[in-house]
């Protein structure tokens, strides 16, 4: 399977897997922003990408900016037919300013495989074990 990818910046940096065997591959910001806290930005990355079809890109955080600097990303699924900027809609929940450096890592990107089941509208659902509970249901330890 080969994932292609276009710089739209000639400064941009292409995704890449920090080691083997590495779920994502990372992502990097292409323009310098402080995010003041409880504010959010989508960072430019300066490139474009197909994804494979059949398959969805999911972009997540980088641990590290997520449990030392509270930076976690959202709105991050895409579809294997958009080919604009992968663009990376970050909040920053810490209650410092925090800037994110152009060249710096600023999200992770994976490629998964997709399946598109028939979609029928039924009257009741099957009973289960777990039933409506949600939230904590089935215990917190």
């Amino acid at each position: 399977m080969r994932f292609l990818v276009k710089k739209l910046s000639p400064d941009a940096i292409i995704p890449k897997y920090a080691l083997p065997g590495d779920a994502g591959m990372d992502i990097y910001a292409n323009e310098t922003i402080t995010l003041q806290p409880n504010q959010k930005h989508a960072v430019k990355t300066g490139i474009a990408f197909a994804i494979p079809p059949g398959h969805v890109g999911l972009v997540w955080d980088k641990s590290g900016l997520a449990v030392k600097h509270h930076l976690h990303t959202f709105a991050g699924v895409i579809d294997e037919t958009y080919r604009g900027e992968l663009q990376i809609m970050i909040c920053n929940f810490g209650v410092t300013p925090y800037t994110i450096e152009k060249g710096k890592k600023v999200a992770q990107l994976l490629i998964q495989p997709i399946t598109h089941p028939l979609i029928e509208e039924v009257q009741e659902l099957d009973s289960t074990i777990r039933g409506e509970g949600g939230f904590g249901s089935t215990g917190m330890q």
